[in-house]
């Protein structure tokens, strides 16, 4: 995906259980990230599941923007590790973070597309950018990502003619037409009402169902947790307080984690 940059992804005694699967694409250990005084990640531990959607679920403002701008080599750790395809990519050049990114797919809150091209454009620009292919072939491929997404009859559409729930498949079209290994969506149910959101989330499902690949969610919404999902982590004071499959986690006994994942008013989660 070639996004990087262009959009910023604008306690108790807990016990963690960061292994989601014993294969997997994409690892991050103790990671830990502050800005000044303020502590966001604090040893952060996870493995992300290959072939499956894992969702990152937790309160506003506890990290997760934080940490996919890490995973996607916006933001260093202070310290820990971020390994992808085996590659810690904090401790290689940056050619060759830059080859890794290219496996990579990012939709981002709003979409981020450019403003002053098409979607066609728009979903063109990561093959004209990183690949040799023909004009044929790129056109191929970005009418089937979108008639994938619902939006074959939108290529010549502007960004500001389309809805949100429409810029968002947009992007999703353009985070899959280098076929990546790994996909990313940073809130996708953001500004959507709750049908579209139900719309977006089967559509995701259809399609690593069709593609597969390690995709990563990060929400706070439970719904979409448990129409996504097949793990979960959740994050809380800046560490995986728990995760595994979704089933597992949804009847946790961990105090904060049921609390949460319940909507329950009573337990460590206040409005401070």
């Amino acid at each position: 995906m070639t996004d990087f940059g262009l959009n910023e992804i604008d306690a108790r005694s807990l016990t963690a259980t960061p292994a989601l699967a014993t294969a997997h694409s994409m690892q991050v250990r103790e990671l830990h990230k502050s800005f000044g005084r303020s502590r966001v990640l604090h040893g952060l531990t996870l493995d992300f599941a290959d072939n499956a959607i894992t969702t990152l679920l937790g309160p506003s403002g506890t990290g997760k923007s934080v940490l996919i701008k890490h995973l996607v080599g916006l933001l260093a750790p202070d310290s820990g590790s971020v390994t992808i395809f085996g590659q810690d990519i904090w401790r290689i050049s940056k050619v060759e973070q830059y080859e890794i990114r290219k496996r990579f797919g990012v939709l981002f809150q709003d979409g981020a597309l450019f403003g002053s091209i098409n979607v066609f454009d728009n979903v063109a620009f990561p093959l004209r950018t990183h690949t040799d292919k023909s004009e044929d072939e790129i056109g191929e491929i970005v009418r089937r990502r979108l008639r994938e997404v619902g939006l074959g009859a939108a290529e010549d559409k502007m960004p500001n003619e389309l809805s949100g729930g429409m810029r968002k498949r947009a992007g999703f079209a353009r985070a899959l037409v280098l076929e990546p290994a790994i996909v990313m969506f940073d809130e996708p149910d953001s500004g959507l009402d709750p049908v579209r959101t139900a719309l977006l989330c089967e559509l995701i499902r259809e399609v690593h169902a069709e593609n597969g690949g390690c995709y990563l969610v990060i929400s706070h919404d439970l719904n979409t947790a448990r129409r996504i999902a097949d793990f979960l982590a959740v994050l809380w004071n800046g560490k995986i307080v728990e995760s595994g499959p979704k089933e597992e986690v949804f009847d946790s006994s961990n105090p904060f984690v049921n609390q949460f994942l319940h909507a329950d008013v009573t337990g460590p989660l206040s409005m401070d």
